[in-house]
């Protein structure tokens, strides 16, 4: 995940000039270090494999402050940026959901 973000920065900074597009919808190391973060520290079963994909496009899509201020970011940080606060935001979620039971670990 470290490395998705690592190299997906410069590399989407390299593809935004390129394509000469703020945000390449075709880049999508940003959306794979995302869901990513989202799994973090969760089970793997189907059901938080789902609810985890679904609450990540949620995050991603919706952009809730701080995730949509973190897209104004420049180039590839801004890119990477984004996705990444949106697994954040969706892997305390998937925490919450654990804690309380309403997904079984």
């Amino acid at each position: 995940m470290l490395a998705a973000i690592a190299i997906g920065i410069p590399a989407a900074s390299r593809v935004a000039r390129a394509s000469r597009t703020e945000d390449p919808q075709f880049v999508v190391i940003d959306e794979v270090a995302g869901q990513w973060i989202t799994l973090l520290f969760v089970p793997v079963t189907w059901k938080t494999l789902v609810i985890g994909f679904i609450l990540f496009r949620g995050f991603d899509i919706v952009k809730p402050p701080p995730v949509r201020q973190l897209e104004r970011l420049p180039e590839g940080t801004g890119i990477v940026a984004d996705d990444v606060a949106a697994g954040v935001l969706s892997l305390a979620v998937m925490q919450l959901l654990l804690h309380y039971g309403v997904l079984s670990a």
